[in-house]
């Protein structure tokens, strides 16, 4: 997994949380927050974290229909068009 290039402090966050909120709806990059040198948060601007629920939901749809036609649950599409008769 690539990681973005902001890593800060957990202090950092403390003091600077509003330059932090302007910084990530800005730029819209994540941005790592550190406590005692390793990685514990990962911070995303509200629209960037809704994007990335609506790329996981339709992967998820994917995943399944990939496991759908890997056990032969499926239709042709003249059978599928015809059922809609």
């Amino acid at each position: 997994m690539k990681f973005p290039t902001q890593a800060k402090p957990l202090s950092y966050l403390k003091k600077h949380a509003d330059k932090i909120v302007e910084e990530l709806c800005e730029t819209r990059q994540p941005m790592l927050i550190t406590q005692h040198g390793s990685v514990k948060l990962v911070l995303m601007d509200l629209k960037s974290y809704e994007e990335q629920k609506e790329t996981f939901a339709l992967l998820r749809i994917l995943a399944l229909g990939n496991c759908e036609i890997e056990q032969g649950e499926y239709s042709s599409a003249d059978e599928f068009f015809t059922s809609l008769n």
